[in-house]
């Protein structure tokens, strides 16, 4: 994410199959309490949505924000064991 041509966040993920993986969202800490991890959660999961994949919230953050915001239920799926298996273990759990 970006205010003012600066890096201020990020929301990590993996593409698996027809799934985006997330695995950490973060704002720096001179931003942080505006709102902003937020906003770039839900440009992100709308990016999802466009892109006709499914959600897959492994990042604590985003499960959080999806069980306030319901409008992404449809497009969710649980996180499975096989989630961190794949591939070699990829998400480091």
């Amino acid at each position: 994410m970006l205010l003012a041509g600066e890096r201020v966040g990020l929301t990590a993920y993996r593409d698996r199959d027809r799934q985006r993986v997330f695995v950490h969202t973060e704002v720096d800490a001179a931003h942080s309490g505006q709102g902003l991890a937020g906003i770039l959660v839900r440009a992100a999961l709308t990016d999802v949505r466009a892109s006709g994949r499914r959600i897959v919230a492994v990042c604590p953050y985003v499960a959080r924000y999806l069980k306030r915001h319901g409008e992404f239920a449809d497009i969710t799926d649980p996180v499975t064991p096989a989630v961190f298996q794949w591939p070699n273990g990829v998400l480091g759990r």
